[in-house]
């Protein structure tokens, strides 16, 4: 049925009540420049969240174990552990890779395993102690010490997302002797230096 509106343009104007062509291929336009947009940022945003919080995990690990040595009087040990995990969880000497999880342990304490850290979900991310440290542990005032011994700069933990073609993804966990404890992003180089 056909409904005639008169007007401004006449006597004769017919009331429309779809899309023209034109109109829907402009919005799908848009659309497509908005998403164009819009997904690497999501991306960027997505894996920034991702290396924060698999970073701040080791760090905020590496603080407790600081602060349940001094509380408890007694020596603290953050080591990474095998893959897969050994139940119950123990650390793997020799190993730098901390990807794999980790534990904060206590031999003083009853559970003598305090925390325990699984693999990380991505399983291309690389977490690698750059002195070869396997072992990172804290004496009863908080000063750190690792296997092998830290040298003057400390040790560093580095965090590589895969590929790691931008700089931006590089993150770093620092540790002192005096325990104090860091995170960094990349600086000049692949090791945080």
């Amino acid at each position: 049925m056909r409904k005639d509106v008169t007007g401004e343009h006449g006597p004769h104007m017919k009331v429309s009540a779809g899309f023209t062509l034109v109109e829907l291929m402009v919005v799908i336009t848009i659309v497509a420049m908005l998403l164009a947009l819009g997904v690497p940022s999501y991306r960027y945003v997505t894996n920034s969240n991702r290396v924060s919080a698999e970073v701040n995990a080791l760090l905020g690990d590496l603080m407790f174990a600081r602060s349940e040595a001094i509380k408890e009087g007694a020596t603290v040990t953050v080591c990474p552990i095998p893959n897969p995990p050994a139940n119950p969880p123990i650390c793997n000497p020799g190993s730098t890779e901390w990807d794999h999880g980790w534990i904060v342990t206590s031999p003083a304490v009853t559970p003598s395993v305090l925390r325990i850290q699984q693999a990380f979900a991505n399983a291309t991310d690389s977490f690698l102690s750059n002195g070869g440290q396997t072992s990172i542990t804290f004496d009863r005032y908080g000063f750190a010490n690792a296997t092998p011994a830290l040298t003057n700069a400390g040790a560093t933990i580095i965090l590589k997302t895969t590929p790691a073609t931008a700089t931006a993804w590089i993150r770093c966990v620092e540790i002192r002797r005096g325990g104090m404890i860091e995170t960094a992003r990349y600086k000049q180089d692949a090791n945080c230096q």
